[in-house]
């Protein structure tokens, strides 16, 4: 059994404290993956929900994970114990306000320089 086929346990820390699972992940799933099962996972009853993965930076041991990764290339091997679950950090961008300066919508102009 491979690096990449190796099954880790991973859990979502939301911002409240709550959390989203554990689950198991193959190492060879990409960041994104984790991104878009957090958005299909995300607690109804919680408001400002992510609406795309765009919305949401996932931090695992202070390192802003990139969405092209995968989980392998994205683990921190000497913070995590054997067979433990690694916790990730879900911040959320909040909503930009729509305001219009002249033609052009403020949260477009925002948008383009992040």
């Amino acid at each position: 059994m491979g690096v990449m086929d190796e099954l880790v346990e991973l859990k979502f820390r939301l911002a409240d404290g709550t959390d989203i699972g554990p689950s198991k992940y193959n190492c060879s799933a990409t960041v994104t993956s984790l991104k878009e099962r957090i958005i299909a996972q995300w607690p109804k009853d919680k408001e400002n929900g992510p609406k795309s993965i765009n919305d949401i930076k996932l931090i695992n041991a202070g390192k802003i994970l990139e969405n092209n990764r995968t989980v392998a290339e994205s683990r921190l091997p000497l913070s995590e114990v054997p067979g433990g679950v690694i916790t990730m950090l879900v911040v959320v961008r909040p909503p930009i306000p729509h305001k219009h300066i002249g033609n052009v919508l403020c949260s477009e102009m925002v948008s383009d320089m992040l």
